[in-house]
């Protein structure tokens, strides 16, 4: 608000619009005409891909409470192939006991020594044996419509990852939600708007929400994504944990690959929140990782000016968001003092009430303009306005302490013991990481695939009076004739305990939309790695 207009004499009211306020509101004008055009994509009528065939859902987890059970059901509603939840070692018998409830011929429960997000995700892609994976958070509570919204995105080969509209579930029985979760619907109504106008205008998105999110696998079993991945550092210092959604949408963006974001109410999912102050504590948390990732994406990878120059923008439009909120009080209260000096005979100032009532009217007017989709399905919760305008004051302060703090990694919300976990100590200056060297790139055309192993037996060898026969696992291979697709990832041997074998470098988007459909080999589940990267002491 580089100038307040000077409407005394003209208005009986003050009127605070300025240079800055006329921009946000034409960028928000912006935002509102593209989400109204916008269009989802539609199913077809004979699709390609299917749920119970070609989708398998992932589900991170370390709780197992009622959300879970309710979660789960509305999964199994969308037919998936099968659904993989891992957790940590001491949670396997009770997420099985739900798995078993639930229906354990479709649910699969594997397990890690430590809880963490990262590595969980990476075992549960390992195991996966379906073209499509969704990652979906514990607590996202699907419609039976779900899957079959998000499949339809893929019918384009290069599209690499599909992400949904968002709305808020409430923790109490009952259905009322608290302040907190009514706050968090505001996020959530004025986060589809943003999405579906940035997916409209360049094809882009600034994160692909990790409550429920679809990539096609043969990407995700890439060694180079999954090296990166579970080795991710800020400032090759912190090792990162949360972000993970982040992490994937900016590999998709730098490897060529489309998004797409369907803002609808067949790919709606509900979501809960902390529904106590706890939420600032996750809003902090998310608010540190769109800062990390936005410098990534900006600054180090600037992948997003050329791909999705919406995008881009709109990131460099929320790093200067919260001082040219916070200036606005501070212009408004310049503005009560320099009137009140510059009194002349025909100029007659405005009462100080007069001027901070009539500010604070036209905040609550603009905030909830932005708010009207929110209000036309919840009306009742226009009492939570004021609340509002708070929570946007105290927003912009968090993320000025947000930058302040980015070196700070812990999950911030969790229950488990954070100090435990890897991700939320820093490394220290001059010791190095143990981690494995980056996979060997080996090109996809000299790979030929090995039949089965077969074990040999276990009774003692007999005298050898004449030379044997070569046994059938000793003689060679036969070579694969058909080639496979430039893109797909074969593993070299499906006994392998490490990672797959990938193409030349990493998996890039096809370019050209009339290749057949990709086949995915059967590869067999395996434990992940755990890279150490503290030093016991």
């Amino acid at each position: 608000m580089l100038y307040l207009t000077d409407d005394t004499g003209l208005l009986p009211f003050f009127l605070p619009l300025g240079i800055i306020g006329f921009y946000r509101y034409l960028w928000y004008a912006i935002k509102v005409c593209a989400w109204l055009v916008y269009k989802p994509v539609r199913p077809k009528q004979r699709p390609t891909y299917r749920s119970d065939q070609d989708v398998t859902i992932i589900v991170p987890t370390i709780d197992a409470g009622e959300e879970f059970k309710i979660a789960a059901r509305s999964w199994l509603a969308c037919n998936p192939k099968q659904i993989i939840i891992i957790t940590e070692d001491k949670m396997r018998e009770p997420i099985q006991e739900l798995a078993n409830e639930i229906n354990p011929s479709k649910i699969l429960v594997l397990t890690l020594p430590k809880a963490n997000k990262r590595s969980q995700m990476v075992t549960g892609i390992n195991a996966t044996q379906t073209e499509i994976l969704v990652f979906a958070d514990d607590d996202a509570i699907w419609k039976p419509t779900m899957l079959d919204s998000i499949l339809a995105c893929f019918e384009d080969l290069k599209m690499g990852g599909v992400g949904t509209s968002q709305t808020v579930h409430a923790i109490d029985p009952a259905g009322h939600q608290t302040v907190w979760e009514v706050l968090a619907g505001f996020r959530l109504s004025i986060r589809n708007v943003e999405v579906a106008a940035s997916t409209h205008i360049d094809g882009g998105v600034c994160c692909l929400s990790g409550r429920t999110a679809a990539y096609r696998t043969l990407i995700l079993k890439d060694p180079a994504f999954q090296y990166g991945f579970q080795n991710d550092l800020w400032l090759n210092k912190y090792p990162l944990n949360s972000g993970d959604d982040k992490f994937l949408t900016r590999w998709m963006v730098s490897h060529g690959w489309n998004t797409y974001v369907q803002v609808c109410p067949e790919a709606e999912l509900y979501s809960t929140f902390k529904n106590n102050w706890r939420f600032l504590r996750q809003v902090l948390r998310w608010t540190r990782n769109t800062w990390r990732s936005d410098f990534r994406s900006l600054f180090t990878e600037r992948y997003i000016w050329r791909r999705h120059p919406y995008v881009a923008f709109t990131m460099v439009d929320k790093i200067f968001n919260p001082i040219t909120l916070l200036s606005g009080p501070v212009l408004v209260c310049v503005y009560l003092i320099n009137q009140a000096t510059e009194k002349t005979p025909t100029k007659t100032p405005l009462p100080a009430w007069n001027i901070l009532l009539s500010y604070v009217c036209w905040l609550l007017l603009t905030r909830g303009l932005k708010l009207v989709p929110h209000f036309l399905k919840r009306p009742f919760d226009v009492i939570y306005l004021p609340a509002w305008l708070l929570f946007n004051y105290y927003f912009a302060i968090m993320k000025l302490y947000a930058l302040c703090t980015l070196h700070v990694t812990s999950w911030g919300s969790r229950t488990f013991n954070e100090e435990l976990s890897p991700s939320s100590q820093p490394i220290e200056a001059g010791r190095q990481i143990e981690k494995q060297p980056p996979p060997t790139p080996v090109p996809i055309s000299s790979v030929t695939l090995p039949p089965p192993s077969v074990p040999e037996p276990k009774s003692a060898p007999a005298p050898k009076p004449e030379p044997e026969p070569k046994r059938e696992s000793e003689k060679e291979p036969p070579k694969a004739t058909a080639q496979p697709h430039p893109a797909l990832h074969v593993p070299q041997n499906t006994n392998d305990t490490t990672v797959p074998v990938t193409s030349t470098t990493t998996t890039k988007a096809p370019t050209n939309n009339a290749l057949p459909r990709l086949q995915l080999p059967q590869i067999e589940p395996f434990s992940p790695i755990v890279i150490d990267i503290l030093d016991e002491k």
